[in-house]
């Protein structure tokens, strides 16, 4: 049988930890962030938790059925700070391109949380603002529902995906991360055009640009596949 979880109401009227915090769900959230910042996923455990908030690990479990419930709470999170004052212009161009910029950007602050959470689907409260934020915007746009729900699912595939993989490469050891930017100097600007022309002549770019992300370069292209969309071009 699944552990009852107390209302928050309920919870804010306990006795406070030994330290003399009040304990609530994102307080445990937020210290979650920063162990996961701390010592990667798998520092995040009930004992660590406990021991960072003064409270027995137990304690954990009448905010959170579970670590899974606690991680979805996180991705949750990151979503809630990429809609913080975000709020609709009347250019559906500039309205997905400043939410999607604004969500990797959330996601890629907390490399760890990141990876953990993008593939997750919470279907909390920030998650749900967050997809009719998009889709009021896609259907302001003048699209039909139908193509509206087509470019929603790749704009937001396409984003948390990004998300993911920046993610990941943010959250190696930064030698690791170092040695990984060192090659596109080293390896491939070493290559002979005689054997590898295009790379040969492409390196110095290749050296600058695939160290960055690739995300605002990506959603500019789905936008002009959007935009194509609305204004077909005449056969």
């Amino acid at each position: 049988m699944p552990k009852v979880v107390v209302p928050e109401e309920k919870r804010r009227r306990r006795r406070p930890t030994r330290s003399g915090k009040v304990l609530s769900e994102q307080m445990i959230v937020d210290t979650a962030l920063r162990l996961l910042r701390e010592h990667g996923a798998a520092g995040l455990t009930a004992r660590r938790l406990g021991l960072a908030l003064d409270c027995d690990p137990s304690t954990l479990y009448r905010y959170f059925r579970g670590m899974d419930e606690l991680t979805l709470a996180i991705g949750d999170t990151l979503i809630g700070q990429a809609l913080q004052g975000w709020g609709p212009t009347g250019s559906w161009r500039d309205d997905l391109r400043t939410l999607g910029l604004r969500i990797h950007a959330a996601y890629v602050a907390h490399p760890q949380a990141a990876v953990l959470t993008t593939s997750r689907v919470t279907g909390r409260a920030n998650e749900l603002a967050a997809d009719e934020a998009v889709l009021t915007v896609l259907s302001a746009s003048g699209l039909p529902v139908r193509q509206a729900v087509a470019v929603y699912h790749a704009f937001i595939d396409q984003t948390l995906a990004f998300a993911s993989l920046d993610a990941a490469s943010l959250a190696l050891p930064n030698a690791a991360l170092l040695a990984e930017e060192e090659v596109w100097r080293s390896t491939y600007s070493r290559l002979p055009s005689a054997t590898h022309p295009h790379i040969a002549e492409a390196a110095p770019l290749l050296a600058t640009q695939m160290v960055s992300s690739a995300f605002p370069a990506a959603l500019e292209l789905l936008l002009d596949g959007v935009a194509a969309r609305m204004h077909p071009r005449p056969s």
